[in-house]
């Protein structure tokens, strides 16, 4: 069965989030579970997610959802804006709203350490000879 497409492409967070993920050596776009994700070999990141909070589902629509490395979730996780996303939070996956106070920095550092954690070392050794 396919899920529902869950995302706006006039999302101008989408926006942000696709030419950040998609400017990385490598990366494409496809979607999963109705979500955009952004992949190499293996998905760096998806915009979009959801958790089950007290049986009931709670969408978190403008979202990145990141793998990064265990010290990074746990400091993000000590903040308001982050949840744990259903399915992914097992594995240490982390979600990050996106909303006004977002800083477009730090999101675009984040995108990248999810992008270096998971992609294949010849690629972060393209992006590294691009810096």
């Amino acid at each position: 069965m396919a899920h529902p497409r869950m995302f706006d492409d006039d999302d101008p967070w989408l926006e942000r989030v696709r030419s950040i993920a998609l400017a990385l050596p490598g990366a494409r776009e496809k979607i999963s579970h109705g979500r955009p994700a952004f992949f190499t070999d293996r998905v760096h990141c998806y915009y979009g997610a959801s958790l089950t909070v007290d049986g009931q589902w709670e969408q978190h629509p403008r979202s990145v959802v990141l793998h990064l490395p265990p010290a990074e979730t746990a400091a993000l996780q000590e903040q308001p804006r982050t949840f744990v996303p259903a399915y992914l939070g097992a594995s240490g996956w982390i979600g990050v709203d996106l909303d006004e106070r977002t800083d477009p920095v730090e999101l675009a550092e984040l995108i990248e350490e999810s992008y270096r954690l998971v992609a294949p070392r010849r690629l972060v050794a393209q992006l590294d000879a691009a810096r």
